[in-house]
């Protein structure tokens, strides 16, 4: 099967530490997050926890479970644990900037386990990056 995914950037006028504070914050994700329906924490790490989302794909939901590891204030990853996919892996970074914004990058590699076509992959794309990206601007900018 082929991989999806892609890398998105943005800067945002919030501390890295807002940022990754906002992301694990994970019983009030789907809260702010928009395409997020849910997030059940199953169990927490000192560097991580392992996570249930439940993301509305427009189409159905799709459900999957991810075991993060966390690097305050600098780093969110993840590994994939079950779920609708075949594998979805996704890393968040934060670099403060000399005017106390941080820059943030989104890379995310997912395998849907069949074939889906251009239209659609950019659609999913636009959900799972894009949306999380203007999310989280809109949470810690505000």
């Amino acid at each position: 099967m082929t991989n999806y995914g892609g890398c998105e950037r943005t800067t945002l006028a919030a501390s890295p530490q807002a940022c990754f504070d906002a992301l694990t914050d994970y019983e009030h994700l789907a809260d702010w997050q928009g395409a997020l329906k849910s997030a059940e924490v199953l169990e927490r790490y000192p560097d991580g926890a392992l996570v249930v989302y439940a993301l509305d794909a427009k189409v159905r939901t799709v459900r999957y479970t991810l075991r993060l590891e966390h690097d305050p204030p600098h780093r969110i990853g993840s590994r994939y644990v079950e779920g609708d996919f075949r594998t979805l892996e996704a890393e968040w970074r934060f670099t403060e900037r000399p005017d106390g914004g941080t820059d943030v990058v989104l890379e995310l590699e997912l395998d849907p386990g069949r074939f889906v076509p251009g239209p659609v992959r950019n659609v999913v794309r636009e959900v799972v990056m894009g949306r999380a990206l203007r999310d989280l601007k809109a949470r810690v900018e505000r």
